[in-house]
Order: C-alpha cells, then structure tokens, then sequence
C-alpha cells in the first residue's frame, strides 16, 4: 500500500500570492519557503513556456527542505505545442522550424527536438542533485490523439522516443492526454497496456465534462510506481475561454462532496502504486491550496505524513530565521 502526497500546480501565480500568502511574505524565496512549510510538492507550470533555467533550479533546491519534490511541466515545444519565438532557448535559434504569423514556433526539425530535451535535462540537474526532482509533465494537445491507428502508433512512437530523450532529466514521465480517444472503448486497455509496459505514469485529471465538447473523462489508473492525479476544477464556462491568465480557465473552488468523489479512486490508485501525488491546478486566489488542505482531511491515513505530524497544509513550526530574515525551515 503507497501512501498520498498533496500539493498544487504553482506556488506563484498572481491571484494565489494576493489572496494566499501573508502580508509580508512578498519575495519570491519567501514565498516558496512559505509554501514548503505547508506543503511537500509542487508542480512548475512555468517551464511549459519557457525552458528552465539553472538559478532558478538552484534556487528552488536551496529554499525547501529535504524531502520536498518539484514535478516539472515540459517546454511546450516537447508536447507538439506551439510556443512563442521570444521564448527559444539561444541554443535553438540556429536550427530550422516553421514560423506562424503570429510568431509562434511549430515544426521543429528533429535536431532541434532533440537539443530541446537535452537543455531540459541539463538546466534541472540541480533538483537531481538535491533529490528534489520528481516527474516531467508531458501535458499533449488535443490534437496529439488515438483516432485512427495510423496516428495512434505515430503518437505512441512519439512518446517512446520522448521517453528515452527525457531519461537525463532524471524523472518518470507522465503522460496527460487532452483527448478522449486514448480512453474510449477497447483503445483504453491498449493505452494502459503501452504505458504500464515502458513504466509510463497515466496522468488522471478531474475536468468539465460536456457534451457537445471533448474532454478527458475522471479516469483513474494505475501504470508505474507513481500515480498521479490533477485537479483541473470544473469550470464549464472557461475551460475552453481565451482568458487573460490559466488561472482564469481554472477558476472553481471544488465543494467538499466534489472532492469525496475522487477519494476511493484516489485510495484505489494508492493501493496499487508505491506513491499517488495529487495536484490542484485551480490556482485562482485560495482555492487550490484550500482544496489541497481539505482533500487531505477526507483522505485521512491515506495521505503521507509530515515533519512532526503536521497535517498537509499547515505549517510546520518555524524555525529561527535566517540571516535574510526569512522563514529558516532548515535551508
């Protein structure tokens, strides 16, 4: 039986840092050694438009406390999406690819993907090195699908060859469809089969559901060691929005009989894997790591325990500040 860990999809996005953290936690290691005395993961969701940067890595090692993880989301360009020109790491600008109109970069010639994985891996080591490092988001566009099996095997090879270019980076691979396809009638068991077999992890989501629209269903499995869950609220009314920020798309505040829903799969998904790791990714004001907190309480012993027994989302008490005058927490 594996054990439970709670946590959100950003620490930093605008409406969380006015509505969430304290007055007075203003800076950004502030705010991240916050967090961390509260919770024992995280996702960077901001890797997803722009590739991570070294200091960065460092920084967010040196700032949480041992045993604290960081799932990282892929650079856009490594999930087929497309990604703004203003955002290509130096390295990449030499190679060829096509330009849209809007400046966006899609069509990476393979030398360039290739390059793409490497700085990847290369710019995290420092969350390896501090054995921070968890797993690497690979979130698929709607159009990354299994409709007809021609494309169902060009994808599925897609994600094998990802899989071994991501292998420097250090963590699991988990895999978030944005289609129904790869869930629908017998293509399910032959998906979990793909997975389970190359030790890929099935990203379960909580999303809207509609019926003139595709989105992934609640489907809970279990294809590697880890499991992994997100929480995507359900906004019917912005999902699908162009709005001003993600948070904007993800705006629910889940209501506690919402939540009881997903506490037997997310049990069920425990008693299968060594450790289920459960995101929020309704990041607007507090309701993410209100969710996290409350989630947490339904699950009872099932979630993992804490420094001193706190219970996830509270602090842990503090130690003695540090030299800049910030939470201490052992860092």
């Amino acid at each position: 039986m594996g054990d439970v860990v709670i946590g959100t999809c950003s620490w930093t996005d605008p409406t969380m840092v006015e509505r969430w953290y304290p007055r007075g936690v203003s800076s950004a290691e502030a705010r991240l050694r916050y967090y961390a005395s509260r919770f024992d993961t995280v996702e960077v969701d901001s890797t997803f438009y722009g590739l991570p940067r070294r200091e960065y890595a460092e920084s967010w090692a040196r700032r949480t406390p041992d045993g604290f993880t960081f799932h990282v989301k892929a650079y856009g360009l490594m999930t087929w999406h497309e990604v703004d020109e203003r955002s290509l790491h130096p390295d990449l600008r030499g190679y060829e690819y096509e330009r849209t109109e809007r400046g966006r970069v899609r069509l990476p010639e393979p030398a360039m993907l290739e390059d793409t994985f490497r700085i990847f891996a290369e710019e995290l080591a420092p969350l390896r090195e501090a054995g921070k490092m968890g797993g690497v988001l690979m979130q698929f566009p709607p159009y990354f699908a299994a409709t007809d099996p021609k494309r169902t095997a060009h994808h599925l090879d897609y994600l094998e060859s990802a899989q071994a270019m991501l292998e420097p980076a250090g963590g699991p691979m988990l895999v978030e469809f944005r289609h129904p396809s790869w869930v629908t009638g017998a293509q399910r068991a032959r998906t979990m089969r793909f997975l389970a077999d190359h030790g890929m992890a099935y990203v379960s989501v909580d999303a809207p559901q509609f019926l003139e629209r595709s989105t992934m269903p609640p489907v809970a499995e279990a294809t590697a060691p880890w499991a992994y869950v997100r929480m995507h609220g359900r906004n019917r009314d912005t999902y699908f929005a162009r709005t001003g920020s993600a948070a904007d798309r993800f705006d629910w505040l889940y209501a506690p009989e919402e939540l009881a829903e997903w506490a037997d799969p997310i049990r069920d998904l425990a008693g299968e894997t060594e450790r289920t790791w459960v995101m929020f990714n309704n990041c607007k004001y507090d309701y993410a790591p209100r969710n996290a907190r409350e989630i947490a309480e339904i699950l009872g012993d099932t979630v993992a325990p804490r420094p001193g027994g706190v219970p996830t989302g509270e602090p842990v008490p503090d130690e003695p500040a540090g030299a800049d005058g910030q939470l201490g927490l052992g860092v």
